[in-house]
Order: C-alpha cells, then sequence, then structure tokens
C-alpha cells in the first residue's frame, strides 16, 4: 500500500481523478458501489473521471468568437402572438359602429321606414282620413290592412365592413378587456367560468400589442 500511496503522491494535482464504480445487477434490482459485487449478482466495471482540478478552481468560459452562437440554459422568450383580425362594421339601420371578428356579416330583415327611405310621421300615418290604418288601437284588434303595411315595407339589408388597424384592433381589445374586467368584479362566483375563459383569450391577444 506504501508504493500506492506514493504513485498518487506523484501525480500532478491538475490531473483528472477517476473513480472505479461497480454496477451490480441480480433479482431486476441494480445497485452502483465502490466494491466488488458478489458472485450471485452481475457485474460491470465503471470507470468515473471527474475532469475538475484538484485545486477546486474552475477555468472560465472561453469567450465566443464574433458570430459564434452561444448557448446558454435560459429559456428564450415567448414570441407574442399576432393580432386577430378585427373589423369596424357600420349598422345599416342606424349608422352606428361596432367591431366584429366576422367581416362579412349576413343579411337581415329591417324596416323600410328605419333606413329613411319614407318620411312620415305618425300623426299623418295614423291620424289622417287617407291613413294606411285607421287609428293605432284597431292595430291591436286585428283591423286595417296592418299586415299588409308590415310585409311591404321590409326590405334585406347588410352592415358594412373594413379591416382595423393594428392600433384600432389594440384599442378595441383594451376596451374589451376593461370591461370584461368590470364584469369579474361584478360577477357571482358560479358567473365567473366564461368572463374567466374571455379573460385569458384578451391576455394572449393582447401579448402582440407590446
Amino acid at each position: 500500500m506504501a508504493w500506492l500511496v506514493v504513485v498518487m503522491l506523484a501525480l500532478p494535482w491538475s490531473a483528472a481523478r477517476a473513480e472505479t464504480v461497480y454496477k451490480c445487477v441480480a433479482n431486476g434490482q441494480t445497485i452502483y458501489q465502490q466494491t466488488p459485487c458478489t458472485k450471485q449478482q452481475h457485474q460491470d466495471v465503471l470507470e468515473l473521471t471527474d475532469s475538475a482540478p484538484a485545486d477546486g478552481h474552475v477555468a472560465p468560459m472561453p469567450t465566443p468568437a464574433p458570430g459564434q452562437l452561444t448557448v446558454t440554459d435560459e429559456t428564450p422568450p415567448r414570441p407574442a402572438a399576432p393580432l386577430p383580425t378585427m373589423y369596424l362594421c357600420v349598422r345599416a339601420t342606424d349608422g352606428k359602429t361596432y367591431t366584429s371578428s366576422n367581416g362579412h356579416p349576413d343579411a337581415y330583415a329591417a324596416p323600410l321606414g328605419v333606413l329613411g327611405a319614407v318620411d312620415n310621421g305618425l300623426a299623418n300615418t295614423y291620424g289622417s282620413r287617407n291613413a294606411a290604418v285607421s287609428s293605432f288601437p284597431e292595430l291591436n284588434r286585428g283591423k286595417g290592412n296592418a299586415a299588409a303595411v308590415a310585409t311591404s315595407n321590409y326590405v334585406w339589408v347588410r352592415d358594412e365592413c373594413r379591416p382595423m388597424s393594428p392600433g384600432e384592433t389594440c384599442a378595441a381589445l383594451r376596451d374589451q378587456n376593461d370591461a370584461n374586467q368590470k364584469a369579474i368584479r361584478n360577477a357571482f362566483k358560479s358567473e365567473r367560468a366564461p368572463l374567466d375563459a374571455k379573460d385569458a383569450q384578451l391576455r394572449s391577444q393582447l401579448q402582440g400589442c407590446g
């Protein structure tokens, strides 16, 4: 044993240190130990090398050359989700605007008078001798030609929509988020599920707004 100690002392401290480990397998169980396995165990000898210097000092990482890719353990930032496609639409019946994810809304029936094609007050419509119906109370009794007037003065209309710019989309999403947050604060616990789902959707969409 004395010569072994002398040989170990003669080795330079900067050399890599090796350690022998025995892998013992028996009855489906694997054991790693520093002593040889028994005869009943299957043995594999593993040589583990410790590349760290014996003095405990670790060499600094080399500086990467210009243009060289540096690999780090940090998780890269998650890319922002693209903004959803939204449209600014004008209601055909009253000219009011609203936002929608559908730029081609379905057509719907609207009274012709609502569209401004007929300019006739209630006094002229129901109060004159030549009115379409004799009087308003008769409408509730099924008299007069109110049904014909209602069916013949309805037309099909469609709202007009245009794509919104990124700035307009972000402003609309923020307004929706503010309204949804207010609804969450005022909602009962049993009413929170759809509001929380909408909150998660809006948060994801707002990531593209910066």
